[in-house]
């Protein structure tokens, strides 16, 4: 069964001060409808900093809570940013979709739950708040000048026709970005029909089915967030049309990520999902050391200025679904648009 946390210590001011700051970025005003969307097993500290900071900003707020769902999967289920909580439960949907801000406190995120297209259309602007320790989001709450540093990053990656990718540890990958989806996230949004999530400072390509190939060279000390786990051995992806065929490496990183891609029984679980690479200068690649698994759910190491992010599983643009996802934030990697470098060696150009 999905946990959310062991977090059991008091409410601060100060994170109360973070929750308000981020919801006053998203346009929360004085008399606006915002749902709080939790289930059962939600890190409740994070519902109840949602709640004082809307009540702070004069909101509208209301609780929308539902039951965390029994898993299906045949392996745990960490990270994926689909949450299934919801369950297609239409009073639910029309609830969020015809609020003005929906603050997102589900274990997993709606940043591809399947309501989620539906929710938007309504008009409604969805904050993620990832499943962290406080501390975590007090540490990286987000700045207004952050938007227009994200902005220039998708501009770049959608005027672009091809993405390359390589470090001095073997990585050579090509990314076709003819027919991708762009985005970006820089913690708020106050643009209706819009999502974001905190902590952030990332730009992605979810590319078109039959765009990327190579080989991705993960060193030690890159990451393995689903595992929540800094490699200790190198492991070699092969990628050819989308997919992972093959994972070379003879330590146990290699073994786990073998193991874990063949218990979904699912070829989709192989391909590739988004490509993009962090922004965000406060993140920090050696954070995940500070805290217990259960305090954290990694989305800082996603967003640690100079990384490049190869993720696997669902892709809407490519016509691929699964629950199989890894989030791999590599270090030390330069990644060239058009043969512009954008980082270099793991330095933002």
């Amino acid at each position: 069964m999905r946990t959310s946390c062991g977090f059991e210590g008091r409410v601060e001011a100060k994170w109360i001060d973070a929750f308000a700051e981020v919801l006053r970025l998203s346009g929360l005003r004085e008399g606006e409808a915002c749902a709080i969307l939790s289930e059962t097993q939600s890190r409740a500290v994070l519902v109840q900093l949602a709640e004082l900071a809307a009540a702070r900003l004069r909101a509208r707020w209301f609780h929308v809570t539902v039951p965390t769902p029994r898993q299906g999967a045949p392996v745990p289920v960490r990270s994926t940013g689909a949450s299934d909580a919801i369950g297609r439960l239409e009073p639910v949907v029309a609830a969020l979709a015809g609020s003005g801000l929906v603050v997102d406190c589900t274990v997993e995120g709606l940043q591809h739950a399947v309501e989620l297209p539906q929710i938007l259309k309504g008009g409604a602007r969805v904050l993620v708040v990832s499943n962290e320790h406080p501390e975590i989001l007090e540490r990286t709450l987000p700045k207004a000048e952050d938007e227009a540093t994200v902005r220039e990053a998708m501009r770049r990656l959608k005027a672009a026709r091809e993405m390359r990718v390589t470090s001095a540890a073997g990585t050579d990958v090509v990314v076709g970005l003819a027919g991708a989806r762009v985005g970006g996230v820089w913690g708020f949004t106050s643009k209706p029909g819009t999502l974001t999530h905190w902590p952030a400072g990332l730009v992605l390509a979810f590319p078109a089915a039959g765009s990327v190939r190579g080989r991705l060279v993960l060193a030690p000390g890159d990451v393995n967030l689903t595992f929540k786990r800094y490699l200790a051995d190198a492991v070699t992806l092969v990628v050819e049309d989308d997919h992972v065929t093959r994972i070379d490496g003879t330590g146990v990183d290699a073994e786990l990520m073998r193991g874990y891609f063949a218990a979904w029984g699912d070829r989709a679980a192989y391909a590739v999902s988004h490509v993009g690479w962090g922004l965000n200068r406060g993140a920090r690649w050696d954070a995940m050391t500070f805290y217990d698994k259960a305090d954290f759910n990694g989305t800082e190491l996603r967003a640690f200025a100079g990384n490049f992010l190869y993720s696997t599983g669902a892709n809407e643009v490519a016509g691929r679904y699964t629950l199989g996802h890894f989030d791999l934030p590599m270090r030390g990697c330069t990644v060239a648009l058009d043969g512009e470098v954008v980082v270099a060696a793991g330095v933002l150009a």
